[in-house]
């Protein structure tokens, strides 16, 4: 199966918004500050935004505020707070009845599929119920996920929810690189796992294979 080219498609969506001469509202649904910075930037010229921080794979009440004031904080600082932040509440017993049987699914597997869902499609539905047409994620930042799986996620739950998901893939053209650049110029908080206990415990692991002093 040939590679989506999903660089191009985000192009040509965004040339047929901009030659429509106003913004569209969008729903941008939002992991954390660090990915968030870099995408806010690359789209607030082009759309109206939104962002909804709805993570209920995020491991404990103190990772989500911290995640949430982290980029509470950037938008201020950066935007002076003229983006608004809609933040449901984390309910992590969501996110668990997902992952019975998959526990041990590697990151990126069907247990992080069916976490994408979740989250896409309730930003879906979000976008739907606030009358804007349009909604993203900033996941496909990360040089860990998978953009392409996003993709189609996240056109499922578009087409669903009678809007539409822009075609993207952030981690393009230096897009993760600018996040690291942003996240240092805003002194922002870099979790180093997605969120939930399972990458927890990976993050954990490999913390403990490095030699004291050194880098692995």
């Amino acid at each position: 199966m040939a590679k989506i080219d999903l660089q191009k498609m985000c192009d040509e969506t965004l040339l047929e918004i901009r030659s429509g001469g106003s913004k569209p509202g969008m729903l941008l649904h939002a992991c954390c500050a660090p990915c968030s910075s870099y995408v806010i930037e690359y789209l607030v010229g082009y759309f109206d935004l939104t962002v909804f921080f709805y993570n209920p794979n995020i491991s404990s009440d103190e990772e989500f505020d911290k995640r949430h004031g982290e980029l509470l904080r950037y938008i201020c600082e950066r935007y002076g707070g003229s983006i608004p932040v809609i933040c449901p509440e984390r309910d992590g017993d969501l996110f668990s009845s997902l992952a019975p049987g998959l526990e041990t699914a590697p990151e990126g597997g069907e247990r992080c599929m069916k976490c994408y869902a979740l989250r896409l499609e309730k930003t879906a539905a979000a976008a739907r119920k606030l009358g804007l047409g349009w909604f993203c994620s900033t996941l496909s930042v990360s040089p860990h996920k998978n953009a392409e799986a996003l993709w189609r996620i996240g056109s499922a739950a578009a087409e669903k929810n009678g809007v539409r998901y822009l075609p993207s893939d952030f981690k393009k053209r230096g897009g993760y690189q600018r996040s690291i650049e942003l996240s240092r110029e805003y002194s922002l908080y870099r979790q180093d796992f997605c969120g939930c206990v399972f990458s927890a415990a990976e993050a954990e692991a490999r913390r403990s294979m490095r030699p004291k002093g050194g880098h692995v």
